[in-house]
């Protein structure tokens, strides 16, 4: 009998903590079984960092914790690409930085974090264009420097992951399916986000179609679902922190079910891909953002992080896709039985 497709479980570990320290963060994901998790946000006694801002003794005090936790890092969940594209007031508090500081500062500086934690993954976006304006006449611009920090992440044996949000140029499926065959360098691939589809005002059918257009770029997914978003305009502007009807992936509105499903087909072919890039396998990172999400982050709790994982699971399972979770072998060989 042929093996089951697999993926390898992770999430944004800041979502469980309700302070947001590591402490809390480590001990909610070992507690539900997870053995990976996404950096973003943290406290190590400081005070609240994105990850991107802490210091080499910070750094060093995460890896000594997540060591005692029993986890590894998948991806820093970096802000890369969440800035203005061009210097121009539109009416939102997105910030400017010119690009060449951008890279030589901001995204040499997720490389070193990626190193520091021997992370493969490093998050990104594609870039806020001038509120107002048509995406697509900003392509050009984007592709340029997406392929300069593609570039970057290469010579420093990581891989980017473009992901698909609203607000930015790559807001839907297509256009950002677009921006990846534009680019064409094999250190950049595509992180499909089916909430972050479905709350512009998609249908189930709309998004299936987005996924099947990014889906030759996936490189991992982020979990995430959404109810009833009827009161976002399609292609509108989306105030992100007014979007509160998230749910678990098993009972929102994105069809998970089918679009994992889709996907198992790929997951022979997609992990023999990345494990060639170092990559130990497709991540199904949760960021279920169950009691709110913005955008820079989200919120579940230790509880609803459960939940999520849950639900995720159960679709899993009905689809026919292996995943691992800690067992009680997991726990004897952690304390050395």
């Amino acid at each position: 009998m042929a093996a089951k497709p697999r993926v390898i479980l992770s999430g944004f570990a800041d979502e469980a903590a309700n302070q947001k320290t590591a402490v809390q963060q480590f001990a909610a994901f070992a507690a539900i079984g997870l053995q990976y998790y996404s950096l973003r946000f943290i406290d190590v006694g400081g005070g609240i960092k994105n990850a991107m801002n802490l210091t080499k003794s910070e750094i060093g005090k995460v890896r000594h914790l997540q060591d005692e936790y029993g986890l590894n890092v998948s991806s820093i969940g970096s802000p890369i690409g969440k800035v203005k594209l061009r210097d121009i007031d539109d009416g939102t508090r997105n910030a400017y930085v010119p690009f060449k500081q951008y890279l030589n500062r901001d995204v040499k500086k997720a490389c070193e974090l990626a190193h520091a934690f021997e992370a493969k993954l490093i998050r990104g976006f594609s870039f806020y264009h001038p509120r107002g304006s048509e995406p697509r006449e900003h392509l050009p611009q984007v592709v340029d420097q997406l392929g300069r920090i593609a570039e970057m992440c290469h010579r420093s044996d990581l891989t980017f992951g473009l992901e698909v949000e609203a607000n930015l140029v790559g807001s839907n499926g297509h256009i950002l399916a677009e921006i990846h065959r534009n680019v064409n360098h094999p250190a950049m691939v595509l992180i499909f986000d089916a909430a972050n589809i479905i709350v512009q005002g998609y249908s189930p059918a709309e998004l299936f179609e987005q996924y099947q257009a990014m889906r030759p770029g996936i490189g991992w997914m982020h979990v995430k679902d959404y109810c009833k978003p009827e009161t976002v305009a399609k292609d509108g502007h989306v105030d992100e922190e007014a979007l509160w009807n998230f749910a678990p992936a098993d009972q929102g509105d994105s069809a998970h079910e089918a679009i994992l499903r889709d996907f198992s087909r790929m997951l022979p072919s997609l992990e023999r891909k990345l494990r060639r890039r170092g990559i130990p396998g497709m991540f199904l990172d949760l960021e279920p953002h169950l009691t709110g999400g913005g955008q820079f982050g989200g919120f579940s709790g230790p509880d609803g992080m459960g939940v999520a994982l849950r639900g995720l699971c159960r679709v899993l399972d009905y689809v026919g896709v292996d995943y691992h979770l800690r067992d009680f072998d997991d726990v004897k060989a952690a304390r050395g039985f």
